[in-house]
């Protein structure tokens, strides 16, 4: 059985091989001969001074030390380059596992008489502070939904499953297999992330166009709340009165605990084509997309690497579009042909949809080793019209670079399109740069703060799949609209009248009390 890493990112059997740690020192030395590439050890639990937990053990309540430990934080670099330091920061008093909702209820019923927060937990692979107890005067109780993990009921008339929050990916989509099934949401973190994660932050997946959130799956929603529990109707669409999975989609566990929902699903694909399509010119690769995404071809892979991008993942040196079709019922390759015809002025290549393919599965693991090196290696989502993009893509490029200059003396800033929509773009950046051991944190923030103001700014939303959190709460408060915020917060005082689920998301908190108005 694997082993989960403590410190970083999945399976300490997965971990970087010495070979490829090797590789990528040497990469990074041949861009940046003069980075301090000292190897640094994470600290061993055991010699870590947790502060004594203030709520006692019980049946559902551990309060191990690395039981907290894992589930202090999530998976940002920022969560990492702490652990490593054995900055252990805030962490939660004790983790409790329910085993059935009428458990869930009851921690929920507890916690709030006696002023406990609770931070509800899936995975832990929250990269915006979402799962981390910071700020909050106030006992914390992590609720780890993973023994609820069951797919319940198939319906395989509607095409559609009624499936337990706390499930990983790999788990449901095994139980899903003897039915002919499949929900084919793949975000990067699938691996290590569960339904109830991917629905209360409204995670991307594995298309890159049409249904590329999980909103697109969901046909209802069970959520326990501290004033009761809300359950939608099960139908294939509504228009009676604002949706109320609508209010629970996103809430990041602020409003209630997801326990359930039916997801719409499909049989897996059996037709499959694809190719990648090399450009030496950047902006016309930009308009090979946009035109594939508004031709009404929806693929199911449309990513569009720039240069830098390409070549640190790809092996090429120019642009990269990655195009695939796939279907149940029909050949694709016609939708294939067309999307080529429509990359005017591009190249077919072969192998570079392979090569990214690898290193995009391994980019976590390669993270995590290059932070023990001190490198700083994280990225920025965002999303924008297509009018917007242009100068969007010239403020976040300049900002980036003004900054690491300033902060790591010199670093490099890559762009890829991890979804595209027909109205515009999810650009997503990469930021590579040496750091000092002992100021990553430092440093890794105020890069943060100087691209999330420059992406903000240019009229690009803080998140297209990341969500919130607490680390894009600043960004957040100022894109949503003001009535919008107070309709938020006075949803949260009549859901969550104490205050206990998940303080500081979402709604401007400091500690588990009365909801703000």
């Amino acid at each position: 059985m694997a082993t989960r890493s403590w410190w970083g990112w999945g399976n300490v059997e997965d971990a970087v091989t010495p070979a490829e740690r090797q590789q990528l020192v040497d990469r990074v030395r041949a861009v940046l001969p003069d980075a301090d590439l000292t190897f640094h050890e994470p600290p061993d639990p055991a010699d870590l001074d947790l502060p004594p937990s203030r709520v006692p053990p019980s049946d559902l309540c551990s309060t191990d030390p690395v039981d907290r430990l894992t589930h202090a934080r999530g998976q940002a670099y920022r969560d990492v380059v702490r652990n490593l330091a054995g900055d252990i920061g805030p962490i939660p008093d004790a983790v409790a596992r329910p085993r059935t909702e009428q458990d869930v209820v009851d921690v929920l019923d507890h916690c709030g008489s006696n002023g406990i927060a609770v931070i509800p937990f899936g995975g832990g692979t929250s990269v915006v502070g979402g799962v981390e107890p910071r700020d909050i005067d106030a006992p914390v109780v992590t609720l780890d939904l993973r023994n609820l993990d069951r797919v319940l009921e198939v319906d395989p008339t509607s095409r559609a499953a009624r499936v337990q929050a706390g499930v990983l990916g790999p788990e449901l989509e095994a139980q899903l297999k003897p039915h002919g099934l499949t929900l084919r949401h793949f975000p990067q973190s699938f691996e290590f992330s569960t339904l109830g994660g991917w629905l209360a932050t409204r995670a991307g997946g594995h298309y890159a166009t049409a249904t590329t959130h999980i909103d697109d799956f969901t046909e209802s929603l069970r959520v326990v709340t501290p004033v009761g529990t809300s359950e939608s109707l099960r139908v294939p669409a509504s228009g009676a009165g604002p949706s109320p999975d609508r209010l629970f989609l996103g809430s990041e566990g602020t409003l209630g605990v997801i326990t359930e929902a039916w997801l719409r699903l499909e049989a897996p694909p059996v037709h499959r084509a694809g190719a990648s399509v090399r450009f030496a010119d950047w902006g016309q690769a930009v308009e090979a997309v946009r035109a594939v995404v508004q031709s009404g071809l929806r693929p199911a892979n449309c990513r569009l690497l720039d240069p830098a991008e390409a070549f640190l993942n790809a092996g090429s040196s120019r642009s990269v579009l990655v195009l695939a079709f796939e279907s149940a019922d029909h050949p694709v390759d016609a939708q294939l042909a067309r999307a080529l015809e429509l990359c005017a002025g591009g190249e077919v290549v072969e192998g570079a949809a392979r090569r990214w393919r690898a290193s995009f599965l391994r980019m976590p693991y390669q993270r995590d080793a290059m932070a023990q090196h001190a490198m700083i290696t994280e990225t920025f989502e965002t999303a924008c019209t297509w009018d917007r993009f242009a100068q969007l893509h010239a403020a976040v490029t300049e900002a980036a670079t003004a900054v690491l200059r300033q902060v790591c003396g010199v670093g490099i800033v890559t762009c890829r399109f991890t979804h595209v929509h027909p109205d515009g773009p999810a650009p997503y950046y990469g930021i590579y740069a040496p750091g000092r051991w002992g100021s990553l944190r430092q440093q890794w923030d105020e890069i943060k703060a100087a691209v999330s103001e420059a992406l903000s700014g240019a009229g690009g939303t803080i998140t297209h799949h990341h969500a919130v959190g607490r680390d894009h709460m600043p960004w957040y408060t100022r894109q949503r609209p003001d009535v919008f915020g107070t309709a938020l917060a006075a949803a949260k005082a009549a859901l969550d009248p104490a205050g206990v689920l998940n303080p500081g998301v979402l709604t401007t908190r400091s500690s588990a009390g009365p909801a703000p108005r």
